[in-house]
């Protein structure tokens, strides 16, 4: 089983004043890969709450799943709270979720989405549309439980699987 924290991001929501729909949908896309959802939490665009509560989850869970803040909006801070917490980034995932989303919008190429690992958990930042989540999630979860194996410390050989 692979624990995941989800974190909805997003100033209205955290009032109260918008419903979330993509952290549901988050959770019910990861049983695809036997994650189940451990935590999960709506909180505003405040930057250091966002890092403090990143911190606090890192190495209690496997992977940390952000949705909302990726944009060019002046409260869009999600990647800055991702990067002060990250020690390596994974650049191939957040290139690849931008790639996907190019097939569908040109918007694609304005989201400053990150993913990275810290310790023993990989935190990844979504989209904050339902239509988003589901368009970035499905191509990057096949890749998702190779990757938490290979931050717990598995030998086994990439190619050989």
């Amino acid at each position: 089983m692979i624990t995941v924290a989800v974190l909805t991001l997003s100033d209205k929501g955290s009032r109260g004043e918008r419903e979330d729909i993509s952290g549901p949908t988050i959770a019910k896309m990861i049983k695809k890969i036997k994650g189940e959802v451990t935590h999960y939490e709506v909180l505003p665009d405040e930057r250091m709450q966002i890092k403090k509560k990143l911190l606090s989850l890192c190495n209690k869970v496997d992977l940390i799943l952000t949705t909302g803040g990726t944009g060019l909006s002046p409260r869009d801070v999600t990647p800055e709270a991702t990067l002060e917490v990250i020690t390596r980034e994974i650049p191939g995932i957040a290139e690849t979720m931008r790639q996907e989303g190019l097939k569908k919008t040109p918007h694609a190429m304005i989201s400053r989405a990150v993913a990275g690992v810290r310790g023993r958990t990989i935190i990844i930042n979504l989209p904050g549309s339902p239509r988003g989540v589901k368009e970035s999630l499905s191509v990057i979860l096949p890749v998702i439980p190779h990757a938490i194996e290979k931050i717990k410390g598995s030998k086994a050989e990439c190619g050989r699987r």
